[in-house]
């Protein structure tokens, strides 16, 4: 094979590789499966009342759920921080305490 043949085989292999690339990364979105999104569901998580210097919020330290263990991963991914279907979620200074509140309710 001349050595033009062969370049022009490899970029048609790369540009199909890069087909199906973005095909995959386009039906793992349609379908939920994106491996960046968040796996855990906080309703699966036991949250306790409490009240901080600005105001009430929720906090859990429920380390036997995996809920609890994968938004503790995601807040670490995420400098201890994230906002998630109106709420927001930090990391205490301690790394196993979990607080969250509504956003816009004087959430840092």
């Amino acid at each position: 094979m001349s050595e033009l043949a062969e370049e022009m085989m490899l970029d048609f292999m790369n540009g199909v590789e890069s087909g199906i690339t973005a095909a995959k990364e386009r039906y793992k979105e349609r379908k939920g499966l994106d491996k960046d999104r968040p796996t855990w569901d906080p309703d699966k998580i036991k949250w306790e009342e409490a009240r901080g210097a600005s105001g009430p919020y929720e906090r859990s330290e429920d380390v036997n759920s995996t809920d609890f263990k994968s938004l503790l991963k995601d807040l670490v991914q995420h400098n201890g921080k994230l906002s998630k279907e109106g709420y927001f979620y930090w990391l205490f200074k301690n790394g196993t305490t979990i607080g969250r509140k509504k956003r816009g309710h004087g959430a840092a």
